[in-house]
């Protein structure tokens, strides 16, 4: 049999933007009450428009999060349709008066991304096993039916709503290319092996942590973005602390900034601009 592909099969889904801001306190202390009130409502009203554009739709939403620590005070997650549609977003915040107050820090653009280890393995023998050439459009053909039929199975999984917790955390992340490991020498099933046995770390956390992976190879200066949703943030730690002693995360992988945020509804935005929070103040 003829050598298979090296690359897996990719199932892409919404279209993702974090926006990470400074927030100028120093010129908002000098606001009078009135600016200040017509800020707030006006970020919280856009923030309203954003919910009522989503529906009742698990796609297309957006939602803010109050930094924790001296990497930026704000966060805005977009989960949108198309990167267009990301940049409406963009535009549309900019126009508002709180974006004068605002200084980007930071932004991670990417996209849903499901891999398919398993089933490119299978699919890639399968079609060979019927003489097909790689590439041929007979092949694209087989891959393009097994990505339509398991993008409808998954379409939850990529198109997911913003889940509903106290805390996010989120980081970016790459896999070794160089030293004396390249993760994208290593075969298909080598990487199948050990993409199963660091799931299986994830799933037991999946009644405590929700975890959305996103791909952004050629859009942004890393590979994947991994967010992270909690009620309780010390599972953040626990969770990567363990994956950490995981094959897959020991040996190959490497990481950016971690961002920790908690959740303000539209209606909490006013209150963060007074210098208050509605959460607990435990952990």
């Amino acid at each position: 049999m003829p050598d298979l592909p090296s690359v897996p099969i990719t199932l892409e889904g919404s279209c993702v933007l974090h926006q990470m801001f400074r927030f100028d306190w120093e010129a908002w202390k000098k606001g009078s009450d009135g600016e200040k009130r017509e800020v707030g409502e006006g970020a919280a009203s856009l923030l309203v428009k954003w919910d009522k554009e989503a529906g009742d739709s698990a796609k297309n939403q957006s939602a803010v999060f109050s930094l924790i620590g001296h990497k930026g005070d704000l966060l805005f997650l977009h989960f949108r349709d198309s990167f267009t549609d990301l940049n409406q977003v963009e535009l549309e915040l900019a126009q508002t008066r709180l974006n004068a107050f605002l200084t980007p820090q930071h932004s991670y653009l990417s996209v849903v991304e499901l891999g398919l280890y398993e089933s490119s393995g299978k699919t890639y023998a399968a079609l060979a096993e019927k003489g097909l050439t790689q590439g041929s459009p007979e092949w694209n053909a087989g891959v393009q039916e097994v990505v339509q039929r398991q993008s409808s199975a998954m379409a939850q999984r990529l198109f997911p709503s913003i889940p509903a917790t106290k805390y996010i955390c989120f980081y970016p992340m790459d896999r070794r290319r160089g030293e004396a490991r390249n993760w994208y020498a290593e075969t298909m099933a080598e990487r199948q092996r050990m993409m199963h046995e660091h799931g299986m770390i994830g799933r037991r956390y999946a009644d405590s942590v929700r975890q959305i992976i996103t791909g952004s190879i050629g859009f942004d200066d890393w590979e994947w973005g991994v967010d992270l949703f909690a009620e309780d943030p010390l599972v953040f730690k626990k969770l990567i602390y363990e994956m950490r002693f995981d094959e897959v995360s020991a040996v190959y992988a490497l990481f950016g900034q971690f961002f920790i945020g908690i959740r303000l509804q539209p209606r909490d935005l006013e209150l963060w601009l007074r210098g208050k929070l509605t959460s607990s103040k435990s952990i």
